[in-house]
């Protein structure tokens, strides 16, 4: 069977359950999810990590693994993806709220504490997110962190 990012563009929850760390992990604090689902010549993510979470590749074309032991969620990777495919989550900032690093391209660059739509990955709004922190990237990737309910942790993956 195709899997739906094959057909759509858009990967199904049970395709982003598999790349998820364990939920005791979740519970601790932020960790990168990274949605590339594509072997595609491509490896700034593991340069990138401070913390060697994002293990070497054995081959440039190879889907990135992470050592969920090793992540702390700081976001330094989220910013450097050409595909824009990496985000962290902290399904611990509170007990209501759920933070979501995105990368974001576009102007105008939004300001901590805007109220803004949070976006599932078909570009349907499904919460209402407030933006909780704006880090200027230094190749013109903004990393946008997001407050959402909870419940849409592994949901919103970009706003308007």
């Amino acid at each position: 069977m195709m899997k739906q990012w094959k057909k759509t563009g858009v990967a199904s929850m049970d395709e982003v359950e598999k790349i998820l760390p364990s939920r005791e992990r979740r519970a601790k604090g932020g960790y990168v999810v990274i949605e590339c689902f594509e072997n595609i010549p491509c490896d700034p993510c593991h340069s990138a990590c401070p913390f060697e979470a994002i293990l070497p590749f054995e081959n440039i074309n190879d889907l990135p693994k992470v050592d969920y032991n090793k992540c702390t969620g700081c976001g330094i990777c989220v910013p450097l993806c050409p595909g824009l495919a990496i985000f962290v989550v902290n399904e611990a900032a509170s007990e209501d709220t759920a933070l979501i690093a995105i990368p974001y391209e576009l102007l105008p660059i939004p300001k901590k504490g805007d109220k803004v739509d949070g976006l599932d990955r078909e570009g349907k709004v499904v919460c209402e997110a407030t933006v909780h922190k704006v880090i200027p990237g230094r190749n013109k990737t903004t990393t946008v962190w997001l407050s959402v309910p909870k419940q849409f942790a592994q949901i919103v993956r970009h706003f308007k």
